[in-house]
């Protein structure tokens, strides 16, 4: 958790988060400009974000990058 609080997308870092362990790369996607998107922050692991409160859930998770495994 630490290392990916690092990724939050501020001062040229990208912007990662983990859904279900898989961690995502959100640098490139719009509505993440500046590592944030609707109140939440790149660089933590949203999983009760987008499965539990997310209108479009995890399907919008399947044409991002994967960059790597969250291990806690």
């Amino acid at each position: 958790m630490e290392e990916l609080a690092q990724y939050n997308g501020k001062d040229g870092q990208p912007a990662y988060v983990a859904v279900e362990g898989v961690i995502y790369d959100v640098t490139d996607v719009p509505q993440w400009a500046g590592g944030e998107h609707n109140g939440y922050s790149a660089g933590a692991d949203l999983t009760d974000a987008i499965t539990q409160q997310s209108p479009h859930g995890t399907s919008v998770l399947a044409d991002l990058p994967v960059v790597g495994t969250l291990v806690e």
